[in-house]
């Protein structure tokens, strides 16, 4: 290729790179949100949380159209064909973040003026720093091309699967102590449930980020916690 057609297909490639890093910011601001909104019964930025997927899945189209084109164009392989293909495949799991995320708000929504149960939210918070923790470590590993972080990535999310199965225990043994908790627990549970995904999606950004990198294909068995508990708990007495 020519020094312009290397500039040209360069410049495509940064343009990619900038539209992740802000798919991922909005993602990553969209769970902060939405947690918040869940945790402190705030209907407004809940509704500005949900408002916020529209940029989101503009970005999306737009990550999908510009690399469907630089394909065309470029017909690049090896490495340069797994940038666009990385591309392409973080920006749907930051796509799914945002719709998970949005979840989360619509459900905080939903438990405006209802009967809370503050001790109910503590584990979803732990659940929420942690998944947090992960999107936030599995962007940096594409931004900084770091294999080692992304091979964390994947490694820790066993650590949030942990989390979901306490958060479900507890929020069972709510709902058994008083019948009057259970519209309220069983939003919680879809929300731990949401959150559960998030890390799952990092954890795919973590696998694309090694496969972008080295070209390397991780098991299909990712670590795995205990499945949330097939036994109700017993009431305390």
């Amino acid at each position: 290729m020519t020094d312009h057609t290397v500039r040209a297909y360069d410049q495509e490639l940064e343009a990619l790179g900038r539209k992740i890093a802000e798919m991922g910011g909005i993602a990553e601001k969209m769970l902060s949100d939405a947690m918040d909104a869940l945790a402190n019964s705030d209907a407004n930025l809940a509704r500005a949380t949900v408002a916020c997927d529209v940029r989101l899945d503009v970005l999306q189209r737009e990550i999908e159209e510009q690399a469907i084109m630089t394909i065309a164009r470029r017909q690049p392989f090896a490495a340069d064909l797994r940038e666009i293909v990385a591309a392409i495949r973080i920006s749907g799991d930051l796509e799914r973040v945002g719709d998970l995320a949005k979840n989360i708000a619509k459900r905080a929504l939903r438990l405006t003026g209802e009967p809370r149960i503050p001790r109910a939210i503590v584990g979803l918070k732990s659940m929420h720093e942690t998944a947090a923790m992960l999107l936030k470590d599995a962007l940096d590993a594409y931004a900084l091309r770091d294999v080692e972080r992304a091979r964390q990535v994947w490694s820790n999310d066993v650590e949030l699967d942990a989390l979901e199965d306490s958060v479900f225990r507890d929020l069972l043994t709510f709902m058994i102590e008083d019948p009057r908790n259970i519209s309220f627990c069983a939003h919680l549970l879809f929300c731990s449930k949401n959150i559960e995904r998030i890390g799952d999606h990092s954890t795919n950004i973590a696998e694309t980020v090694v496969y972008l990198v080295t070209g390397e294909v991780l098991p299909m068995d990712r670590p795995k916690g205990p499945s949330p508990a097939s036994e109700f708990p017993q009431p305390s007495k």
